[in-house]
């Protein structure tokens, strides 16, 4: 559980690099997601491993999605 507490303050720190506009959704959806999951076996290495990398994948997607968005507008 510390280990799952300790990746979702990471997507949260990753939501706040977000425009302040977009960033109560994206907190939202990383709580949901993270509740959602809740119930994963602590001592399932590979489970936990999955959920982390679909979390971290998905982070970077967006960062990524409002940084290119962010560029064409300039």
């Amino acid at each position: 559980m510390n280990k799952a507490l300790r990746i979702y303050g990471e997507v949260l720190r990753l939501v706040r690099r977000l425009p302040a506009d977009s960033r109560p959704y994206y907190a939202k959806y990383a709580r949901e997601n993270f509740v959602n999951y809740r119930e994963l076996d602590d001592n399932d290495p590979a489970a936990l491993h999955e959920l982390f990398l679909r979390a971290y994948n998905h982070s970077v997607w967006v960062l990524n999605k409002v940084s290119f968005h962010s560029f064409r507008m300039i």
